[in-house]
Formats: C-alpha cells, structure tokens, sequence
C-alpha cells in the first residue's frame, strides 16, 4: 500500500485535475539509445499547451517500493519524479515487468525507485495501443488526450 502516494493521485482526480490533460511520453525498446538499463512505459498527466501544468499541489513524499511492497510489474502505475520527494501529477503505466524501476533498480542514478501506487484493471490493451504510437524520440506525437478521470464506483 502507497497511502501518501495514493491519497495524492485521487487529490488530482477529485479536483477534476487530469481532465483534459494527456498521455504524452512513450518509452520502447528503440527509442532510448544512450540508456543502459531499458525500460517500457507509458507517461502522462500533462495538458495540453492552453492551459497549466496541473502541479496543483505541492510534491510529496517518496514511498519507495521496499517501503511498500508494491512492484512495478505489467500494468503498475507509478508516479514520475526527477529527485526523491519531486512527484506531484505526472504518472506512468509499466508496460511488462519493469524491476530496474523498483528501489534498488538501475534505472535510476540515486537507487530510489518510483513510487507505484496502483494497477491497471482493465484496459491494458488500450495503454498497449497507446505504446505503439507514432512518436519523435520518446515525445508521442500527436499526445493522446485523457478526457476524464473519475474514482471507480
């Protein structure tokens, strides 16, 4: 469980704050030359160029997955982040097992991992889809817009 993490995410869903953002990043096994560990995942929680970035809110705390016990494998969503401490609204789906992601992984430099906080249930095809677009290096182009998002009844 990633209750800080959690907790964040459904913050911005509840505020109505990933409508009309987008999926935006697609990393594959071809676009990231000058990457020794590889990874494949999906990005998003962007918006689009006529409104804000939706960092509402401040970033939170890092639950690294040796705190959690949670596991990027296929389907796991996972908070983006550049330092420890830095993830506010930006996201990303595990396309296949992703251990290098996990604390300990090599992606990395500082060993943290990402936080994942959640899982995919259904619809995994369509996030394969999603993959497999057209893009310009790791930037999917055109981006995929994320009409709503609301908490599953």
């Amino acid at each position: 469980m990633a209750p800080i993490t959690s907790e964040n995410f459904l913050r911005y869903v509840d505020d109505k704050l990933y409508d009309g953002t987008a999926f935006f990043r697609t990393v594959t096994m071809e676009n990231q030359p000058n990457s020794e560990v590889k990874i494949e995942v999906v990005q998003g929680g962007t918006v689009p160029k006529d409104r804000a970035y939706p960092s509402t809110y401040p970033p939170i705390e890092h639950e690294t997955t040796e705190k959690t016990g949670l596991r990027h494998v296929d389907g796991a969503i996972s908070m983006a982040r550049m330092k420890p401490g830095t993830a506010t609204s930006s996201f990303f789906i595990c396309i296949g097992d992703q251990p290098e992601l996990d604390y300990g992984g090599k992606r990395n430099p500082d060993g943290q991992g990402f936080a994942v906080y959640g899982h995919v249930t259904e619809g995994m095809d369509v996030v394969r889809e999603i993959h497999k677009q057209p893009c310009e290096g790791q930037r999917l182009k055109p981006h995929i817009e994320i009409l709503t998002v609301r908490r599953a009844s």
